[in-house]
């Protein structure tokens, strides 16, 4: 058994995302974000503002409570480098639900506000088909996350504005698993390894500046801290090895310790509206990837002998644009489009199961219908292509990578969503 396909599970640990952002990243925080490609940082659209802008939220006159749900719907195919004839290997379909709560409080006419905001940043599930070429770097992974943030946000003057929230990192649960080639035990033989852990909370920080130099245009500035996600003391749970007293004194680890840094990001955004009904936005997001190098794992016991591995990563930085609008049909009825281009972080020859990432282009629609003053209804939709990404062993062997698989994934997912809010 080579330990460094043990770590292709873990790269995607507490962070992996196929269907929402470059890496591990997860951008569905607003439902109204959502239907203009997940533009925000240079706006005051809702209460939203907490996770795109901090500085924006007092920018937003009315105070309220809002609620989203979003159902990722991934469609994914590997074919083998040596495979003849189309996709033949498909991921069973899942459908994972990233959430968000918001609730803004303030004075009325006062320049101050603040809020708590609840989402789901990092999340995935994917599970792959019995016996496919990758089994040893992993079969299956389920992954959960929570963050709290609360919010302050302060009206220097009526066009400049600014804003922190301490980010929370509240709950994060793994269970990543994978067959386990034998050795020594006869031809063809796989026992299974699961690997289950939770998180250790941590605490980072949201910052942004909102400022309106005219009054049909606005820019805003946010950065959000990087925060390491650590597990220590996860369950490590061996099974269908070959009754083999030789094989069982090879793999009696029962516990494991690993560290995933979650990226800083850097936020700039352009919010321009031509007339009252008309709102355009353009966001730059930079990931800052290259401080994740590479992931180690530390064992209890030893694995195959081995009480610690390492398995390269070196990420690289990434920009993610997006660009979309909405306008205000009716005082009640709202329609929204928007798209965006975002830059994967995860090199040629470095593509793992569990992250089988590429560049992507999204299209984004939605809209909002208000029922009297107080209630409104938010729907989105989004649909992601991600780049057909070809890895050759050839390059494996370059990269020092060949604990991962040569060949060929294309996927697409299509995310619809639904957001309930309440203004007071």
């Amino acid at each position: 058994m080579n330990l460094k396909q043990l770590l292709l599970a873990g790269g995607a640990l507490l962070g992996t995302t196929v269907a929402q952002a470059g890496g591990f990243q997860v951008t569905l925080a607003g439902q109204k974000n959502n239907g203009m490609g997940g533009v925000g940082t240079g706006l005051a659209l809702d209460q939203a503002s907490m996770f795109y802008n901090p500085g924006a939220l007092a920018m937003v006159r009315e105070r309220g409570v809002q609620i989203g749900v979003n159902a990722t719907m991934a469609r994914q195919a590997f074919r083998p480098q040596y495979a003849q004839y189309g996709f033949d290997r498909q991921l069973d379909n899942t459908v994972t639900t990233p959430f968000n709560v918001y609730a803004g409080f303030g004075p009325t006419e006062g320049k101050w506000r603040a809020g708590i905001a609840v989402y789901t940043p990092f999340g995935s599930k994917l599970d792959y088909a019995d016996g496919w070429e990758g089994r040893s770097a992993l079969t299956e992974i389920d992954l959960k996350s929570v963050f709290v943030q609360p919010t302050v946000s302060y009206a220097i003057t009526d066009k400049l504005s600014v804003g922190a929230g301490l980010v929370v990192f509240a709950y994060g649960a793994v269970n990543l698993q994978r067959d386990i080639p034998v050795q020594n035990a006869g031809n063809g033989e796989f026992g299974h390894i699961e690997l289950d852990g939770k998180a250790d909370q941590k605490i980072g920080y949201n910052v942004g500046v909102y400022y309106k130099p005219l009054d049909k245009v606005s820019v805003g500035l946010s950065y959000r801290s990087q925060i390491d996600a650590h597990v220590k003391g996860g369950d490590v749970t061996f099974s269908n090895l070959p009754n083999s007293a030789v094989v069982a004194s090879r793999f009696t680890a029962s516990k494991f310790d690993v560290t995933l840094p979650l990226p800083a990001t850097f936020n700039v955004g352009i919010g321009v509206m031509p007339s009252e009904k008309l709102t355009i936005g353009f966001d730059v997001n930079y990931a800052q990837w290259s401080k994740y190098k590479q992931l180690e794992f530390t064992f209890d016991q030893p694995v195959n002998g081995s009480t610690t591995s390492s398995s390269v990563r070196d990420y690289k930085n990434s920009f993610t644009f997006r660009l979309g609008g909405q306008y205000k049909v009716t005082d009640a009825f709202t329609v929204r489009l928007g798209g965006s281009l975002d830059q994967s972080p995860v090199k040629d020859g470095y593509v793992t199961p569990e992250t089988p990432d590429a560049n992507r282009l999204g299209a984004t629609a939605g809209l909002s219908y208000k029922f009297g003053e107080h209630f409104g209804v938010d729907l989105s939709t989004q649909f992601i292509s991600l780049k057909k990404r070809t890895q050759t062993q050839e390059e494996l062997v370059a990269n020092g990578t060949t604990d991962r698989v040569a060949g060929t994934y294309k996927t697409n997912i299509v995310i619809p969503g639904i957001g309930l809010n309440y203004t007071f």
